[in-house]
């Protein structure tokens, strides 16, 4: 392992993000637990919040002109991972808005006319892991499936928790995994790494943890009497799209090549089967991308703000700090998991944490060896195993949302101990930091 350099840095250069944390968790805790607003997190606008901080950062150094920090921001901007990444924000939005909520519909109604009903918390499990990987959005496949979960638990038999449970594991799933997801995007390109070779390393920690929750799902389904089944009409032909961006993927082609077959196929058949006339096509591409619009203008603000803090010494004081703490290989890629996740917390959205932790953990990969795709593929975990299951992020205020509205009444506190995908995924991922050695995972990934 390389040694460390020994610079202390200037910890008050890590004030921006504080005032960032201050602005968005402190009003989001007050907005969401002691106003009670409906998804109060998502009311404060995290532009803003971010904006703020790096006002707090220009501030700071009075030995840099104000000019010269403009000049560090616009460095920071100009890295080529930031354009790429927007642009596949924008192009990931566009193929979300032409194949719509149909396919992803047409593929849970199939798989629940094809297995018996006593298997239907597993089988919203798989449909919902499907769904993410091809769709990339992990929120996306809970506001579509979740109330068809609701109809299963409602027909069959099976508790409420343990269907939408299901559902938002294989979300996280997909989230984590596919190749067009968002946190997918941030974490290869702030590690700088190919989108096909964090995919290999993450499918060795996330498919046992699939597999595990598969197992008990069935396991605890199996002693419930189930009655009624779930029946309701489909097209198969809409899940082409989803199924040639997945293919392409696991194949390693070009992640813009990817996304343009799937958006001119799904343009092709939403078109061709009369499911949208081409204004709605093209008034559902325009929404598409503007859905990433603030994703994108995070990424751009939390790399300006990123150049001032470790033109500042906020870096080097955070990785000395880190150093004191974690000690060697194993516990560096800990240490890594841990920040992320941390920041995941602080901010309910994962997405946003990577951005945020991007660079130090780059930076942090270098100090401790650990290979780019090593690096992405833990930002991207951990920052899935803690989105997850907070009981304040966008996944499961949408779930909640989605079966008030099918006249379920359920809390986030009844759903949080179903979600058995991301507590695997958790002690998989332990698993492949402590105890499986990494020149069998990389042996495997050759």
């Amino acid at each position: 392992m390389k040694l460390m350099k020994e610079k202390k840095g200037n910890v008050l250069a890590l004030l921006p993000i504080g005032v960032f944390l201050v602005l968005y968790l402190g009003l989001g805790i007050v907005f969401e637990y002691v106003l009670k607003i409906e998804m109060g997190f998502y009311h404060i606008p995290i532009v803003v919040a971010f904006i703020a901080a790096i006002f707090v950062a220009c501030m700071q150094n009075r030995k840099v002109s104000f000019d010269e920090k403009l000049e560090i921001m616009g460095k920071s901007l100009s890295d080529k991972n930031i354009i790429t990444m927007i642009l596949i924000f924008m192009t990931a939005g566009i193929f979300v808005g032409v194949v719509g909520r149909g396919g992803a519909q047409s593929v849970a109604y199939f798989m629940l006319s094809l297995v018996p009903m006593r298997f239907a918390p597993a089988v919203l499990f798989i449909v919902a892991c499907f769904i993410s990987t091809a769709m990339g959005t992990s929120t996306g496949t809970i506001a579509l499936i979740v109330p068809i979960a609701v109809s299963v638990a409602n027909i069959t038999g099976f508790s409420p928790a343990l269907c939408i449970g299901s559902v938002m594991g294989g979300a996280m799933f997909g989230d984590n995994l596919s190749l067009i997801s968002d946190t997918t995007i941030a974490a290869c390109n702030t590690q700088g790494c190919t989108m096909k070779d964090k995919f290999r390393e993450n499918f060795h920690i996330a498919f046992p943890a699939a597999l595990v929750s598969v197992v008990v799902i069935l396991m605890i389904s199996a002693g419930v009497e189930q009655h009624g089944v779930v029946r309701d009409s489909y097209s198969l032909i809409q899940i082409i799209p989803y199924i040639l961006v997945l293919i392409g993927g696991i194949a390693g082609m070009n992640v813009f090549l990817i996304l343009f077959v799937g958006i001119v196929t799904g343009a092709i058949i939403m078109t061709a089967t009369g499911a949208l006339t081409p204004l709605q096509l093209l008034s559902n591409m325009g929404n598409g991308a503007s859905g990433m619009f603030e994703t994108s203008m995070v990424a751009i603000l939390v790399s300006a703000l990123c150049g001032l803090m470790k033109e500042y010494g906020g870096f080097d004081a955070l990785l000395y700090g880190i150093k004191k703490i974690f000690r060697g290989k194993k516990g560096g890629q800990f240490g890594m998991g841990l920040l992320v996740g941390v920041m995941d917390i602080a901010t309910a959205n994962n997405t946003v944490a990577i951005v945020m932790t991007g660079e130090i953990a780059r930076e942090m990969a270098k100090e401790y060896d650990i290979s780019p795709r090593k690096s992405a593929s833990i930002l991207d975990t951990f920052s899935c195993i803690f989105q997850g299951i907070l009981p304040y992020g966008a996944q499961m205020l949408y779930a909640v949302s989605a079966a008030v509205t099918m006249g379920c009444q359920i809390s986030a506190f009844e759903i949080i101990p179903k979600l058995y995908y991301p507590f695997f995924l958790f002690i998989s991922s332990l698993l492949f930091i402590f105890v499986i050695p990494e020149r069998k995972v990389l042996n495997k990934n050759r």
